[in-house]
């Protein structure tokens, strides 16, 4: 059974271009707050996965599409599921919506590496409680 991970983000003045519209660019930051926060819901602390585990997660591509704008103030709510869950790597979808509005989809590949930033696989116990968000 799949799950969705589900956090909300509110626009700020910063976030927004001259005309009130989020800059295209900071989708990408809400997302990676998204999956920060999502990593943290399901027990993984990315400094201590590091330390412990030599192992950390570094985004090897990112491809978004922009379906509607989003405002100042408006209330961003932000998804995320995995399409795939490889050994050493995950691909996770992630939504913006605000209301019933997609604003944003974002495909992001995302490879787990060590310290010396060598390719390795995701540990076990990670993996585990990821299963529960793959499609």
């Amino acid at each position: 059974m799949s799950s969705e991970f589900n956090w909300e983000v509110r626009v700020y003045y910063e976030d927004t271009d001259a005309g009130g519209i989020v800059y295209y660019a900071n989708y990408l930051k809400f997302f990676e707050r998204a999956r920060t926060e999502w990593l943290r819901a399901i027990g993984v602390g990315q400094h201590q996965l590091l330390q412990e585990q030599d192992a950390m997660f570094v985004v090897k591509s990112v491809s978004a599409d922009y379906h509607a704008p989003a405002k100042l103030d408006d209330v961003l709510k932000l998804t995320l599921k995995i399409e795939k869950l490889g050994r050493a790597s995950l691909v996770v979808v992630q939504e913006a919506r605000t209301g019933g509005t997609l604003l944003n989809t974002a495909r992001v590949k995302i490879g787990c590496v060590d310290s010396a930033l060598r390719p390795r696989a995701v540990p076990d116990d990670v993996a585990a409680r990821m299963r529960g968000f793959v499609l």
